[in-house]
């Protein structure tokens, strides 16, 4: 665990107010480690994800289906 001493304005702090109360946290810490993991999933690409590279790896080991027409075996 890292521990930083950081300098906010009255509206991040109001913010991280909110955060903790709406999810029932103890401290700021934990807000802001909130706020970090909500940010991360909307700023990172999927393919940047944990989650994606191992869905990637277990993919690999799936049965594929070969298809000489895509067109004809995929139009309506």
């Amino acid at each position: 665990m890292v521990k930083a001493i950081v300098e906010i304005d009255e509206q991040a702090n109001r913010v991280l107010n909110i955060i903790k109360a709406k999810h029932g946290l103890k401290d700021k810490s934990q807000a802001i480690n909130l706020m970090a993991q909500q940010f991360e999933e909307y700023l990172l690409e999927p393919e940047l994800r944990p989650e994606f590279i191992e869905s990637l790896k277990d993919s690999k080991n799936e049965k594929t289906i070969k298809v000489n027409d895509f067109t004809k075996r995929y139009s309506k």
